[in-house]
């Protein structure tokens, strides 16, 4: 593999058919304009470094994470229109309980930044899966809690 020439494309002339030449018997000129249009998204991978050590960020602002098998057979109590719902009402429960959420009791606390919970799309979608009657038994979910105390619960990755 290392005696392998490279070979890079030369535009066709209408005039003359050039093929494909190996990279050494490239004319100066074609070589400058090959590297030319290289030297311009130099800027557009910029950006894109630049956009990864945002994600970094927000890993690293995550103070605790935990994983629990949440419990949602207590839903199965109420009538089968309120069992999703109250399986969702059962998940904020459960968080706010073994991650020691602040939730606020009057609206004079308003004020005050408190805490927030956010529950992830996917476990929205795990529970409301096979409709308002029949949510899950158990869910398995990841609890991340960031520096500023909000707490965000995710589907757990199974593997």
């Amino acid at each position: 593999m290392a005696n392998e020439t490279k070979v890079k494309q030369v535009p066709k002339d209408e005039e003359t058919e050039e093929l494909a030449l190996p990279e050494e018997e490239l004319g100066a000129e074609e070589v400058a304009k090959e590297q030319a249009p290289a030297e311009e998204k130099a800027p557009e991978e910029e950006a894109v470094e630049k956009a990864k050590p945002k994600k970094k960020k927000k890993e690293e602002e995550v103070v605790e994470e935990r994983f629990y098998t949440i419990p949602l057979s207590r839903a199965l109590v109420r009538p089968p229109k309120k069992r999703a719902p109250r399986a969702m009402q059962l998940v904020k429960i459960f968080v706010t309980k073994h991650m020691k959420l602040e939730m606020k009791v009057s609206e004079e606390e308003e004020e005050e930044e408190l805490p927030q919970l956010v529950i992830s799309k996917e476990v929205n979608e795990k529970i409301w899966d096979r409709g308002i009657e029949k949510p899950p038994r158990k869910i398995k979910t990841r609890v991340t809690k960031d520096k500023d105390g909000n707490v965000t619960v995710y589907l757990a990755e199974t593997q």
